[in-house]
């Protein structure tokens, strides 16, 4: 065999070999695309996605979009030839397994947080809504989580109100911590409750529980890295009852991202008028009960969603504003937010047409 052949035969074969390993050997990564937007102050899957009973509703037009990012499942293992295809890709990016689904977390594990966030993005964006409207909602902390084998567990549950602990009344979650942590390990803690059960047959008789018990937890001794400490084994949140009702309805979605957009939504349908004035605005960012808005992951991936769909303005968290700005959308317009004031400040220079000022978002 001419030596000119050989060397041809034996570069094709190599070649062959790596495009097999490259197919064949997984890499430790995941990717994120962008992923559908969906318009709060419309319809999907053939309903309203905010639906509002017991209180006056006005018409709303335009835009209020919330953004959402795909990513490949816990179990999907990448070979080396996707991974990069993505990092060459211009709309995706690739990022380590473990950023997406850190401590070996499970598919189902990672859906369950997904939905316990995204419902709680709800509730906090009906809170920052109704504040803002100066509309009271009635607040109190709750038992959120109990872990499994911890002190707590059998003793107290997810959705016991918490009164007081020690004779100390409780008014935020943060609270609950200090408290407990006073102790030493092995110390007696004492929770005034209203149990779960309790609360919920107060709710539905539209009356205020009443009915407290108190229940006496030894302490034990935290196992994380941090400095030892007393704990028992529970999370604190919040429960909120509302004037009227308000029922958002997306499935299929998870995490707190899209908390600002609905509270937008929320706060546009509550009002005379439209907060977009037409424009198409779409956006993202956590948002807590005082209307604080919070960073949020893939960003660069829901402002190409954002502008695929039409979208002429994208609402962003000033934190994530710098990679934002880094490789913006051509025809999208960043617009710096660190509050759902901030926003509706911005929303009536969009429909005013006053946009020369807007804050802008800056590498």
């Amino acid at each position: 065999m001419p030596r000119r052949t050989a060397t041809m035969l034996a570069s094709t074969l190599m070649l062959i070999a790596l495009l097999c390993a490259g197919v064949l050997i997984p890499v430790p990564y995941a990717e994120m695309s962008p992923g559908p937007t969906v318009n709060t102050l419309g319809d999907h899957g053939g309903e309203p996605v905010l639906q509002i009973s017991g209180r006056k509703t006005y018409t709303t037009s335009g835009h209020l979009n919330m953004t959402t990012v795909r990513v490949t499942s816990a179990d999907y293992r990448m070979n080396l030839v996707e991974a990069v295809y993505g990092w060459l890709a211009h709309d995706n990016k690739v990022v380590p397994h473990d950023t997406l689904y850190p401590d070996g977390k499970t598919e189902e594990q990672s859906t369950q947080e997904n939905a316990e966030e995204f419902s709680q993005s709800q509730e906090s964006a009906k809170v920052a809504a109704l504040k803002e409207l100066d509309i009271p909602v009635t607040s109190w902390v709750i038992v959120s989580t109990v872990v499994k084998g911890s002190p707590a567990e059998g003793r107290l549950h997810a959705g016991d109100v918490i009164k007081a602990v020690d004779g100390t009344a409780v008014k935020e979650p943060g609270d609950v911590a200090k408290l407990v942590t006073k102790h030493k390990p092995g110390e007696k803690v004492v929770f005034r409750i209203v149990p779960a059960k309790d609360q919920a047959a107060a709710e539905k008789a539209n009356k205020t529980a009443t009915k407290t018990q108190d229940v006496t937890i030894t302490t034990a001794t935290s196992d994380d890295s941090g400095e030892k400490r007393a704990i028992v084994g529970i999370s604190a949140g919040t429960d909120h009852t509302f004037p009227f009702t308000i029922d958002i309805k997306l499935a299929d979605v998870g995490g707190p991202s899209a908390g600002l957009m609905f509270a937008l939504g929320i706060y546009d349908k509550l009002t005379p008028g439209s907060l977009t004035g037409g424009e198409f605005v779409a956006g993202t960012g956590t948002i807590d009960d005082a209307g604080k808005v919070g960073p949020i992951g893939g960003i660069e991936m829901k402002t190409v969603g954002a502008r695929s769909q039409g979208a002429q303005y994208f609402l962003t968290p000033a934190e994530n504003c710098a990679a934002a700005a880094k490789d913006t959308p051509s025809g999208l317009r960043l617009v710096k937010v660190n509050t759902i004031d901030d926003a509706l400040d911005a929303l009536k220079d969009i429909r005013g047409g006053d946009t020369a000022d807007l804050p802008k978002c800056t590498k």
